[in-house]
């Protein structure tokens, strides 16, 4: 199974995680223990499955 490091503005915020949802002004992600994080005013901007990461960045426009 693939599990991303969510990476917000350079930094790691979230481990594990294993689905994700940008739901209008925030994206949630969800680990493999079903532990949910809400990341507000945010964007996905990249997925890199080789590298297993979810990249988000807070310069929504």
């Amino acid at each position: 199974m693939c599990e991303f490091k969510v990476i917000l503005d350079g930094k790691l915020v979230f481990e594990d995680a294993i689905y994700a949802r940008d739901d209008g002004d925030k994206v949630m992600v969800k680990d493999v223990l079903g532990n949910w994080k809400e990341f507000r005013n945010c964007k996905i901007i990249e997925v890199n499955v080789n590298s297993e990461r979810l990249i988000l960045s807070t310069q929504v426009e």
